[in-house]
């Protein structure tokens, strides 16, 4: 098994264009950290066999959380799984929830002051949290109040100054594609992220989901659309400058300094096994996927009754060979036409290799030692590329 995956569905406030599962009221936490700690005992025996290599705190924004609660849950895991020696423990966090915020009109000594800021790093290393996953999405403020961002740019700022004392493994997430947005204020975004010496980056278009704050907003005119074409130069902006920096692009959406690419997300693009925690979270095991209800209520009362809230889907040939082509197109790897092969069969080769043939007539597709590959034109498309090779399940 790759990992764990722990789904905590808090936020401090809900930004515009979010759709995971959170909650902003807290009334359940204490309630919420008991039944996350209960799943984990009650699915001990699902991998009992293998070893967990990287465990995850995801959501919502898990920094909402102190650090005895995350330290319950990740007792809890070591407690009831076979844990690597080196396993990759992460957590998402804001940048208001990791810095000291001074009151106004309230004097503190610079000690008090520089003590506070350090503490919670000082608290996450002290648990055997070794990553941090920085939600900066931008440092600039408009960027920031348009999204909803709990955190200000000079937040943003302070917060990476301080991490990078703390923490060599460190990934930030940047937003492009953000309306009013222009490619000098992305680059000037990128090049502040890089000032910190930041080793990973994370970093998606703004889409618009449905049913969010954005959506809305785009709906009723307050807002304009987002312009499908600006993220497109925006992403091949942050490309080229980060693969000058040393970057590997080795996933659409991340870059990485050799060594600190995410273990926990490699594993997941790579096919390998994984137990999701939490409400709305999602499990694979090579052959079944699950999801646990995608509400906190109803979690929290399934798992007192120790009752699994989660509904398991049975994976086809079909379905993995699609998901497989998806997630490989995704990664500097490809996809391997001798796994195709192997895995699914002679027809599901010649069908990829027949329906491939289009793109790479288009130089969006290549063909290399065996591995069907994005070129650097077919990169920011690779998702709707892949929905063209899938194979149909029969009615």
């Amino acid at each position: 098994m790759s990992g764990i995956y722990i789904h905590i569905p808090f936020c401090k406030q809900a930004c515009h264009y979010c759709d995971f599962h959170f909650s902003t009221s807290l009334k359940k936490r204490d309630e919420m950290v008991d039944a996350l700690s209960k799943e984990i005992v009650l699915r001990k025996d699902e991998f009992n066999k293998t070893i967990v290599e990287t465990i995850y705190f995801g959501g919502g924004t898990p920094s909402v959380l102190n650090n005895k609660e995350l330290d319950l849950l990740i007792d809890t895991v070591y407690k009831n799984y076979k844990i690597s020696e080196t396993p990759e423990i992460t957590i998402e966090a804001n940048p208001d929830d990791l810095i000291f915020k001074r009151q106004k009109g309230v004097q503190c000594h610079s000690e008090l002051v520089e003590e506070s800021q350090e503490k919670v790093f000082k608290d996450y290393k002290s648990i055997g949290i070794n990553r941090l996953s920085i939600g900066i999405q931008s440092f600039f403020e408009d960027d920031l109040k348009l999204m909803n961002r709990a955190h200000n740019a000079e937040e943003a700022k302070e917060c990476l100054s301080i991490a990078t004392r703390h923490f060599d493994n460190i990934s930030v997430d940047l937003i492009y594609g953000i309306q009013n947005s222009t490619n000098e204020k992305w680059l000037q975004n990128i090049e502040t992220a890089l000032s910190f010496g930041i080793p990973h980056i994370s970093s998606y278009a703004l889409t618009v989901e449905p049913k969010t704050a954005l959506a809305s907003f785009i709906e009723k005119g307050i807002i304009d659309d987002v312009d499908d074409e600006l993220a497109h130069e925006q992403f091949h902006i942050l490309k080229d400058k980060l693969e000058k920096e040393g970057f590997v692009h080795y996933e659409l959406s991340n870059f990485g300094k050799q060594g600190f690419f995410s273990r926990n997300n490699t594993a997941y693009w790579q096919g390998k096994s994984y137990i999701g925690i939490g409400p709305s979270a999602h499990s694979f095991n090579g052959k079944q996927r699950g999801w646990n209800v995608r509400n906190n209520s109803k979690y929290i009362k399934s798992i007192s009754e120790n009752k699994l809230p989660i509904e398991i889907e049975n994976l086809s040939n079909i379905d993995r060979y699609n998901e497989y082509v998806m997630t490989g197109l995704r990664t500097m790897f490809g996809v391997s036409l001798e796994k195709v092969e192997s895995n699914f069969g002679s027809d599901y080769k010649d069908y990829l290799l027949e329906h491939a043939q289009v793109f790479i007539n288009q130089h969006l597709l290549y063909i290399e030692r065996a591995h069907l590959k994005a070129t650097k034109e077919g990169q920011f498309l690779t998702d709707g590329i892949s929905s063209e090779l899938f194979k149909i399940n029969p009615a």
